[in-house]
């Protein structure tokens, strides 16, 4: 079922691209410093609505699109682009980005202030890494008066990967209450139920022929459940995690485990028709269906898939000479804040050198899985006896109840960075804290 949009300003939202394009147009052509742009985005934040249930109210949502993109939004790796930011919603907020290591602008609970209702700003920021990107609104969950929908984000490698088509699938989780309505999260869900989405439909289909290679970009874009989605009766080679590039693998038994906010990259033969199953710990569920018909005839086979082009993290971290931290991942600890209340007043988790290896010692006391998200950096998760690492960067790890996950990165970025932690409770509400590098 398609999603009913609601769209009262995309004319007002391009004229305001327009103005800002030709400002800065003015300013390089008058002598303005910095590097000519390559690419431009108008993001808006607006209203919307959804029709979750057949023969039940729309319902209501806040969502972050493109307006000036139609389908998805795609850079190339190295584009500088400028950002005009539009906020038709009756809260200041402002997109957040996941997956660039290293942005160039800061999140706004940084120093940059969110951005009034009806209101517009232009950033620039620089697109230093291929992969999948999301941005969204989450670190302002207190704010929110319905749930968000991220915009799903696609910078592309150059030269382009050997695949015949490429889709994203973006998994989403709603609360919904007996009237149809959902429930943003960090609220108390009792007497609603789980209801689960692949772009915006209850019954998603994706229609291929016999024969194509697929990249499917898997965004798990719920809020607090860790989610594991499967393609029946396929093969999934997993090339890349969080936006990196990973050593090929096969994903267990075909499916996919992914905490909020993760993303995998997995190419995909297509074979037969087939089921895409959804787990979300407690019961599994059809969300969806991928329809194989015809056959493909190539004049050229195409190449046996190779690893993604790297996007120039380090091959190897210096774990002996690494600063380590522990980081307690509980709202107990006086560190942790939410969002709404936020300050770099505040004392940081950690703080590193430029140059540097950081090992973190991640511990959950909870009773519950807690996910961990780590701005500015991708990291690798270590070995329990720190002798090695994973093959792929992560940017979001999930962690069990009362388990302690290690990980390393290269302090490589300056300036002072967030890191979330939330539990896996619909209730639970989100923490921040931040790190330096200096």
């Amino acid at each position: 079922m398609k999603p009913r949009i609601f769209d009262p300003n995309r004319r007002e939202v391009l004229a305001a691209l327009g103005a800002s394009l030709r400002t800065s147009a003015a300013g390089l052509m008058a002598g303005g410093a910095g590097p000519l742009m390559t690419a431009q985005v108008l993001l808006q934040a607006r209203p919307a609505t959804l029709v979750l249930r057949p023969a039940q109210p729309i319902t209501p949502v806040w969502e972050l699109v493109a307006a000036s993109h139609i389908g998805n939004v795609r850079f190339k790796r190295g584009d500088r682009c400028e950002v005009v930011f539009r906020n038709d919603l009756p809260v200041p907020l402002a997109p957040v980005w996941y997956g660039l290591t290293g942005a160039a602008f800061p999140d706004p609970l940084r120093g940059r202030a969110p951005v009034a209702p009806d209101s517009t700003e232009t950033s620039i920021i620089s697109i230093p890494n291929a992969g999948t990107l999301l941005a969204d609104f989450r670190l302002f969950e207190d704010r929110l008066r319905e749930p968000a929908r991220p915009l799903p984000i696609i910078a592309t490698e150059t030269p382009p990967v050997a695949v015949d088509r490429d889709e994203v699938l973006l998994i989403e989780e709603w609360r919904l209450r007996p009237d149809g309505t959902a429930l943003p999260p960090g609220r108390d869900p009792t007497g609603t139920a789980p209801l689960y989405t692949i772009n915006g439909e209850t019954s998603f289909e994706l229609s291929a022929t016999a024969g194509e290679r697929l990249r499917l970009r898997f965004i798990n874009g719920s809020q607090r459940s860790v989610l594991a989605i499967k393609l029946e009766d396929h093969a999934v080679q997993v090339m890349a995690l969080d936006g990196q590039p990973a050593e090929p693998f096969p994903a267990r038994n075909g499916a996919l485990v992914l905490a909020p906010g993760a993303r995998a990259d997995a190419f995909v033969e297509a074979a037969t028709s087939a089921a895409l199953v959804l787990h979300d710990g407690k019961k599994a569920c059809p969300v969806g269906r991928l329809v194989v018909s015809g056959k493909l005839e190539r004049r050229t086979p195409l190449p046996a898939p190779q690893p993604l082009p790297p996007n120039g993290l380090p091959e190897k971290l210096d774990l002996k000479g690494a600063l380590r931290f522990d980081v307690a991942l509980d709202a107990r600890d006086a560190g942790w804040t939410r969002s709404a209340n936020f300050s770099t007043v505040s004392a940081p988790a950690f703080r590193a050198k430029t140059g540097r290896t950081v090992v973190l010692a991640l511990k959950n006391p909870a009773t519950v899985t807690t996910v961990f998200h780590l701005h500015g950096h991708h990291f690798r998760l270590l070995d329990r006896l720190d002798d090695g690492w994973k093959p792929y960067w992560l940017d979001t790890l999930a962690i069990e109840p009362g388990q302690t996950q290690r990980i390393a990165f290269a302090a490589t970025s300056a300036g002072r960075w967030l890191i979330e932690s939330v539990v896996t409770d619909w209730a639970a509400p989100r923490l921040v804290r931040w790190y330096g590098v200096e």
